[in-house]
């Protein structure tokens, strides 16, 4: 398992491993053989390798659900959903800005300046994008468009949702963890019943 070691580290740290992520780490993962081996070794920490359904993105899961299993699960759960609004409203700014017919994906790439560039031309997307500055999952205390901007995509990097191959480049590309999120946005609209498609927009997204 050693050849396995940092990969483990990094599943057990939360990880979310993809091919834009990390495509090394992503071919070795999509072999059945390391899948094997992995789950071998997570099998007595009760964790267990798995996939979103599309198979983009790897991370861990419970091999069973365990009181403990559970708690922390309902935590994160608890922290993915105070999360979900803003993230939400970014997806859709993004789409609305960048005249995208559908939901992001992994693999997209977003250019920062042409993002600029066309929510300065809209006063209703800079005014939303005044407010989403302002959520406290991104708490921006500028009130510069360009600064606002720049803040929003480094915090929903620093999340996994971006990846900025180059940091003198201003632009972004999407990670298989967006994948991700919109599975977990499906399941709580279709088994919590909880309100994230009460708008056309949002809805569309899905």
């Amino acid at each position: 398992m050693l050849q396995h070691g940092p990969l483990l580290e990094r599943l057990l740290a939360g990880d979310f491993i993809c091919q834009i992520s990390d495509e090394d780490a992503f071919r070795h993962l999509s072999q059945e053989q390391t899948q094997q081996d992995i789950n071998h070794y997570l099998r007595p920490l009760n964790r267990r390798l798995v996939s979103n359904d599309d198979g983009s993105v790897f991370y861990l899961g419970y091999h069973e659900l365990t009181k403990e299993a559970r708690e922390h699960l309902s935590s994160q759960f608890a922290l993915t959903v105070q999360s979900l609004l803003p993230l939400l409203e970014w997806l859709q700014l993004v789409q609305e800005t960048l005249g995208r017919d559908s939901a992001l994906t992994a693999g997209d790439t977003i250019k920062l300046q042409e993002f600029v560039l066309r929510t300065e031309d809209n006063q209703s997307l800079r005014q939303r994008l005044n407010a989403l500055a302002s959520d406290r999952f991104f708490n921006s205390q500028s009130e510069q468009l360009d600064s606002q901007v720049k803040l929003i995509f480094r915090r929903i990097k620093e999340h996994g949702y971006l990846l900025q191959p180059h940091s003198e480049r201003q632009y972004y590309i999407v990670t298989g963890k967006i994948d991700y999120l919109l599975d977990v946005i499906r399941f709580i609209r279709d088994e919590e019943q909880l309100p994230v498609d009460d708008t056309p927009s949002q809805e569309a997204l899905l």
